[in-house]
């Protein structure tokens, strides 16, 4: 990336990677799924994955929350999706589970969010993130509400030092979101107590698919087969269908149960094997 450049690579809906440079939508990829039912219900709805479809939905987040610009929204209360990584991770922290989560932040780079309404914030409207430039009013944002920024000048993403800063900062029940193998694995040796959530799986190899599995607490399956097929007859609990979120650990699994035990929706509880699969799945699963 080039110096004192506004720019921003995300991965979004169908895996398609997006180039956002002053404000600007620039550059979509060619998606490699044609029909998400999550993404049917986006508040600016994408009802097929085209390239041109991707480019409106961008289009309308960096109109509505400022993504990608220096007028980002860091905070936000609404829920997105019933027990999506962000929906999660903040219900940990106002149960009392976390005290802390580390993660990735357009403007901004690796965070360590301390309270529900940044995690959400950040994470509920954010697709996947694979670089970032800085913008220092977002910085400033982020660290007014209570949050730590890794590295403000560069908003380096770095999931694993995030962690270690977090830790620096006296927090110790940690959630992090990841999306490589590598990281997973080297978190989980380096702070085996970290609550891990596998997120952005979409596209990884069966290998790529087992190494996340085993090094995560939570795993978000997107539109990922290996995921379905790895993580579904290991997991203790799968939230959802269509998406689901597998619960690999107890750790994972508590969070899950209590936040339905919290809720006042109604959930049906069943003994069965896992995965179970519903007719309303991303296709092709990937």
């Amino acid at each position: 990336m080039t110096a004192n450049r506004d720019e921003h690579i995300i991965e979004a809906i169908g895996k398609c990677r997006v180039l956002v440079r002053d404000g600007k939508v620039i550059e979509v990829g060619k998606p490699i799924i044609a029909d998400c039912p999550l993404a049917k219900r986006f508040a600016f709805p994408v009802p097929e994955i085209t390239t041109e479809a991707v480019k409106a939905n961008i289009e309308h987040r960096i109109r509505a929350f400022g993504m990608c610009t220096p007028a980002r929204e860091v905070l936000d209360t609404r829920p997105f999706v019933g027990f999506g990584a962000s929906e999660l991770i903040s219900f940990g922290i106002k149960a009392g589970f976390l005290d802390a989560a580390v993660i990735a932040c357009d403007g901004a780079g690796t965070v360590v969010a301390t309270t529900p309404e940044m995690v959400q914030g950040i994470g509920g409207r954010m697709s996947g993130l694979v670089s970032t430039s800085p913008h220092h009013s977002v910085i400033e944002r982020i660290e007014q509400n209570g949050g730590y920024v890794l590295d403000p000048d560069n908003a380096r993403i770095d999931q694993q030092s995030g962690v270690a800063l977090a830790h620096l900062k006296g927090f110790r029940r940690i959630a992090v979101t990841v999306a490589a193998p590598a990281e997973a694995e080297a978190i989980r040796a380096a702070y085996p107590h970290s609550l891990i959530v596998a997120v952005h799986v979409s596209g990884l190899s069966r290998v790529e698919a087992a190494r996340l599995v085993g090094a995560s607490d939570l795993v978000t399956a997107c539109a990922s087969r290996p995921i379905r097929e790895i993580a579904g007859p290991l997991a203790l609990v799968q939230a959802g269908i269509s998406i689901p979120v597998f619960a690999m650990t107890a750790k994972g699994k508590e969070i899950i149960i209590e936040k339905i035990r919290m809720s006042e929706e109604p959930v049906l509880i069943k003994p069965t094997k896992l995965p179970v699969v519903g007719d309303r799945e991303p296709s092709p699963l990937v």
